[in-house]
């Protein structure tokens, strides 16, 4: 029984990381090298909650640390996330995010639009990040 338990301990200790980042790293660079914009979906909102789940993790160290059971829980929660069968980040953006940046842009557009002098107002949420026609070229 010795062998089996040292055994079940080393898979558990993989496990997070292969879930956590191997085959989400894997799974990215499937999805830059395809066409479907599902999967490039999925795997960009799994990163921003993973950042976001380690950057959590970071701050309430101190107190993750009386959790025994956190790092179960943490290892359940991302295997949702990235299983394909469940897509756990599309749902969780299309649900939940994408409406409140949809309803901010809204109002920071009818915001921008009463404040400018030319009644002008950026058409895109991004449009201070993404280069322009040409900018990429002197590169």
């Amino acid at each position: 029984m010795g062998h089996f338990w040292t055994l079940i301990c080393h898979l558990h200790t993989l496990a997070g990381p292969v879930t956590m980042l191997l085959y989400p790293l894997y799974a990215s660079v499937v999805a830059i090298e395809t066409t479907d914009k599902l999967d490039d979906e999925q795997w960009l909102a799994y990163w921003i909650f993973y950042s976001f789940l380690t950057l959590m993790e970071m701050v309430l160290q101190h107190v993750l640390e009386w959790i025994p059971i956190w790092y179960d829980v943490k290892l359940i929660f991302v295997a949702w996330l990235v299983l394909p069968q469940f897509r756990g980040a599309a749902f969780i953006y299309d649900n939940f995010v994408r409406e409140r940046i949809i309803k901010r842009y809204r109002e920071s557009s009818q915001h921008h639009i009463n404040k400018s002098p030319k009644g002008k107002s950026k058409t895109k949420f991004v449009d201070f990040i993404t280069p322009k026609k040409g900018e990429h070229e002197a590169y």
